[in-house]
């Protein structure tokens, strides 16, 4: 085996190396963020326990003040405990921090925004990955892959770029490695939008339940983001995002603002704005939601109709080519070798 060769093997087992240490690295990075997600809700619910102990405490006649401190002394406790634990349970692996911060130390250089246009943000934002380490990670990722493709398509052909075909290659390895975390991105969006098409009606029917219950617009959301994520997988993490922000200090129109505009949805603007006048005015929003419910079912059963209607017609063709061949072979095959047996008779007659 040749020097070239051993060269293009390194090469390419060290290119497939890099792609499954990205692929690993990429799978912790969201563990990562589902489990500080989580862990969120979590801190969540014990900061409402704490304060709801906290006032039963203070309401309380019996309890005087050692009693109270000693609540506040344990609140404080179990609120550092848990926030020890998601800092925890949310820092990333070493090589991703350092992926991601070089990634971060570019995105606002003029390469970093056509490398990250405001196009990829915005699908970065469909995904789900709405921080600044997402954003450096997939920064990382294209220049990578730019970088690593040609140098593995140049070892396979062993370093020899006279040949008439090896530019071409060099430039379609390139602009692949450079696309390739788009497209996988944009596929993951795409998914991600048919998901949020699907869990509209749910969110408005549970909404609408929630609130016929009596709670309240933010312990309707709540519910929604602790007890149903796995019949709205897409939509309790936006909603959870929007939560966090809201904790945070920021309004309910500004913490709903992302998800009324990332996905291009007008109903799901509906549902938010529908949100929004909610929190400011209060009123009864069962029968308008009911109304929305069927609206969208009914939008529902028109697009699966227009889809039967397609398949339809697609499966006329693979009828004629399937069925059509067999059902002539199972008609007309008895006829056509009587007539085959009546022409080799008479044949052999005339002879």
């Amino acid at each position: 085996m040749s020097a070239f060769s051993l060269a293009a093997l390194a090469l390419a087992f060290a290119a497939l190396a890099s792609l499954l240490a990205g692929v690993t690295l990429w799978k912790r990075h969201l563990t990562g963020r589902r489990s500080a997600r989580m862990l969120a809700d979590v801190l969540g619910q014990r900061a409402s326990q704490a304060q709801a102990a906290a006032m039963r405490a203070a309401s309380s006649a019996n309890a005087g003040a050692n009693a109270n401190t000693s609540t506040t002394g344990a609140v404080h406790g179990a609120t550092q405990r848990d926030a020890d634990a998601s800092a925890q349970v949310a820092s990333p692996h070493p090589l991703l921090e350092r992926a991601s911060r070089a990634g971060m130390r570019w995105l606002d250089s003029p390469l970093g925004r056509h490398v990250v246009a405001d196009e990829d943000r915005r699908l970065l934002e469909q995904c789900g990955f709405v921080d600044a380490r997402a954003r450096g990670l997939f920064l990382f990722a294209r220049i990578g892959g730019a970088l690593l493709l040609p140098l593995a398509a140049l070892a396979l052909m062993g370093f020899e770029l006279h040949g008439p075909r090896a530019p071409a290659v060099v430039v379609i390895a390139l602009l692949a490695g450079f696309m390739l975390p788009k497209i996988a991105v944009q596929r993951r969006a795409t998914a991600r939008r048919a998901a949020v098409v699907d869990e509209l009606p749910m969110l408005v029917d549970l909404l609408r339940l929630l609130q016929g219950v009596g709670l309240s617009l933010d312990q309707s959301l709540q519910v929604m983001v602790n007890d149903f994520r796995g019949v709205l997988p897409v939509l309790s993490g936006e909603l959870a995002i929007a939560q966090r922000q809201a904790a945070a200090g920021r309004t309910r129109e500004q913490s709903l603002q992302r998800l009324a505009s990332s996905y291009a949805n007008e109903d799901l603007r509906a549902i938010v704005r529908l949100l929004i006048q909610v929190d400011r005015h209060g009123g009864a929003v069962q029968e308008p939601l009911r109304q929305f419910g069927d609206r969208l079912r009914e939008a529902r059963r028109s697009m699966l109709r227009e889809r039967i209607g397609r398949l339809t017609v697609k499966m006329t063709g693979v009828m004629v080519v399937t069925l059509l061949p067999a059902l002539l072979i199972v008609t007309a095959g008895p006829g056509v070798l009587a007539v085959v047996h009546s022409l080799a008779a008479s044949s052999a007659v005339h002879r």
